[in-house]
């Protein structure tokens, strides 16, 4: 059966999507960074895995070659990403430089490889934006462009691989996850962020799994390429703000 390879599958996005996927006895392949984390859950979850240096292109296409059981790559999620919030005059050339690469062309590359075992099996491609690359916020122009980024590159991929490889996004607002748990340390901040979303709390990694799921599903979202989909809390389309409950 061809897997589904996860790149970040120890994040809390990819940690729930491959959980999630298995249960639904979805067959992954999990990737991660060199140590026991990646390893340890691929134990736990009868996973095959990888590890890979997100930077590194030939890295990537080792995990990707090793992702193959000969039957074609099923699907391929780079649930790798960042969160640099600086103003501009804090940031420099470099930190633009490595946003990009670790949002945009590093997954490029991770489907590159994948290529022609994803046309194998007429696997599905999902990658992530952020609602900041549609709206507006302070101290966001490195990762706000990054994302944008990866919406051109997902409608331009889909175009490319049309009608064999499907090509999708979601684009997620302010999660509680381990990567944006800096932002959320503080209780009242939390809870002031949250109270900007029109749904009054922060996401979480089931709600973008769920979407996540229906989008590598060919017999549930099989007519669904070129697609950023937000899961964002109301937070990109809608004025309002949060209610007190």
């Amino acid at each position: 059966m061809p897997k589904v390879m996860i790149f970040g599958a120890t994040g809390g996005v990819g940690r729930q999507l491959s959980n999630d996927l298995v249960k639904k006895g979805v067959s992954v392949h999990l990737v991660g960074r060199t140590g026991s984390d990646v390893a340890a859950l691929a134990e736990q979850l009868g996973a095959s895995f990888s590890h890979a240096d997100a930077l590194d292109t030939d890295s990537l296409a080792h995990a990707a070659k090793e992702a193959d059981d000969g039957n074609g790559i099923a699907g391929l999620v780079w649930a790798i990403g960042s969160i640099l919030l600086k103003p501009l005059a804090a940031l420099r050339e470099e930190d633009f430089i490595e946003t990009y690469k670790l949002n945009v062309s590093a997954p490029a590359m991770a489907i590159k490889a994948a290529q022609p075992a994803l046309k194998a099996a007429n696997g599905s491609v999902l990658l992530f934006s952020s609602v900041a690359a549609t709206s507006g916020f302070t101290s966001h122009a490195a990762i706000g462009a990054a994302k944008a980024g990866v919406e051109g590159l997902v409608r331009s991929l889909a175009a490319e691989f049309s009608p064999d490889i499907r090509v999708n996004a979601i684009a997620p607002s302010l999660s509680d996850t381990k990567m944006a748990a800096p932002l959320l340390a503080s209780p009242a901040m939390a809870e002031g962020i949250a109270k900007m979303h029109p749904l009054g709390r922060l996401g979480t990694p089931n709600d973008i799994s769920q979407l996540a799921c229906l989008l590598l599903d060919n017999a549930a979202s099989g007519w669904i390429t070129g697609s950023v989909m937000a899961v964002d809390g109301g937070r990109g389309n809608l004025a309002t703000t949060g209610r007190a409950r």
